[in-house]
């Protein structure tokens, strides 16, 4: 019975272990950008925008095709009195009509509108073109983001590891320092300072857990992922990722950054907008023509009544207000030309101070090697001269913190290179295309 008992729990056991197991889901960079990419808030934002400005791109050049307009009245009439007076006294014989039908058709097509129609059409295209390069933008921008969520959530978890091994040489060396102090052979303070690292340890170990679950959840958040989804960063994969050829200068950025490119488009859009407000001095010309069919019952029936012609259109008075619409016009592009001037500028800087990030970044983690080769020869040292009686608690748990504070910079060290390299590339412009994004 004792052993079926214990069949059981372990059978239990095995189930709720496979079931936390189940609970942590493995992810790549590579997937994570382009599940953000296809399901989140701001990417589905931006695309909905592009599609807005296509279809006011659609109706602009609607404008330049003909209008066809028909109409017709179908009316009942009340003892009509007609009366024709070119007619003499045969009208007195014209009976009374009780219904009246009118049925027309009008067609208008724009010749000339002072440019106005073309113009219109190469702003609206510019501002469709300008919206996609928005659109690349917060694509990028996202991507970003998730990368910056994803370094967060390895150097959590790989902090966590590192915190969770050495809590565990901590509560060893407490137990090894109880059976000391026990017989007599090291003084209880030393005891203490064990176990006050043990317990400053374990603090460290709950903020670590705090800081992880929630970069957990706004990773999961940001991926439109179930809540309670325990996300789990490879190691293999993530330090498989390819760092090289990064950009060295600004001049690629300066090519190829979609919100400079977008500001661009806008400045064209708004020299198409000159054009347009300058289309008030001409006048406007039109091909007209239309077809007529009238039926007064028993008195009157038109048919193929068709007609054709030009419609001219001047405002005269539009030459001398039309000139604040220009000014209007000129004053907002000088505005997107300074914006241009100076998104200039700001990217400079920012590929600068990334190019040094990144270099930062490098140095750091080759030092921090160093570092944790030192600390660990340190704390072999410090742990023999422990043993032989030469060195105190302070010291050896002096050189354990240090020792530890190294392995938790070098593993992050390493992380922060990969998302520098990443950082370099968003300021350059090239993030989409280091994961092929561009066929999302």
């Amino acid at each position: 019975m004792k052993i079926s008992q214990l069949m059981l729990f372990g059978i239990f056991f095995i189930g709720i272990s496979s079931v936390e197991a189940q609970e942590k889901t493995s992810l790549t960079l590579d997937e994570a950008v382009k599940m953000a990419w296809e399901k989140s808030n701001e990417v589905t934002l931006a695309n909905t925008k592009v599609n807005t400005k296509k279809h006011e791109l659609t109706a602009v050049k609607n404008n330049q095709y003909p209008d066809l307009k028909i109409s017709g009245q179908y009316q009942r009439l009340t003892k009509a009195s007609i009366d024709m007076h070119n007619e003499g006294e045969s009208a007195a014989t014209l009976a009374s009509p009780d219904r009246a039908m009118l049925g027309m058709a009008n067609l208008s097509l724009p010749i000339f509108a002072g440019f106005k129609i073309q113009s219109s059409i190469d702003a609206y295209d510019s501002m469709y073109e300008a919206e996609t390069a928005n659109a690349a933008k917060t694509k990028e921008d996202v991507a970003l983001k998730v990368i910056t969520y994803y370094t967060a959530l390895y150097k959590a978890q790989k902090t966590l590891d590192v915190l969770n091994e050495n809590q565990k040489s901590a509560k060893q060396r407490v137990t090894d320092f109880t059976e000391l102090e026990k017989n007599g052979i090291i003084p209880r303070n030393d005891l203490l300072k064990a176990q006050l690292l043990v317990s400053k340890t374990q603090l460290s170990i709950d903020e670590a857990k705090n800081n992880l679950n929630n970069i957990n959840f706004y990773l999961t958040t940001l991926l439109k992922m179930a809540p309670e989804t325990q996300l789990q960063v490879n190691e293999a994969d993530f330090f498989n990722l390819k760092t090289n050829n990064a950009p060295t200068t600004d001049a690629l950025a300066l090519e190829s950054r979609k919100d400079l490119e977008a500001i661009r488009l806008q400045s064209k859009a708004s020299e198409a907008n000159i054009k347009i407000a300058k289309a008030g001095y001409y006048p406007t010309l039109s091909l007209l023509g239309g077809y007529t069919a009238l039926d007064l019952k028993d008195i009157i029936t038109v048919k193929y009544a068709m007609n054709f012609g030009l419609g001219l259109s001047y405002d005269l008075s539009g030459i001398l207000k039309n000139s604040a619409h220009v000014k209007e016009a000129e004053s907002r592009a000088l505005e997107v030309k300074n914006t241009e001037a100076i998104m200039t500028d700001r990217i400079k800087v920012e590929v600068q101070k990334s190019l040094e990030d990144y270099d930062l970044a490098i140095n750091q983690s080759v030092v921090y090697e160093e570092a944790l080769q030192q600390a660990a020869e340190n704390y072999r040292l410090v742990k023999d001269k422990f043993d032989n009686g030469l060195a105190d608690t302070n010291d050896l748990v002096e050189a354990d913190v240090e020792q530890l504070s190294a392995k938790i910079n070098t593993a992050v060290a390493k992380a922060t290179i990969i998302q520098k390299y990443y950082e370099l590339l968003s300021v350059s412009g090239q993030l989409s295309q280091s994961f092929n994004l561009s066929k999302i």
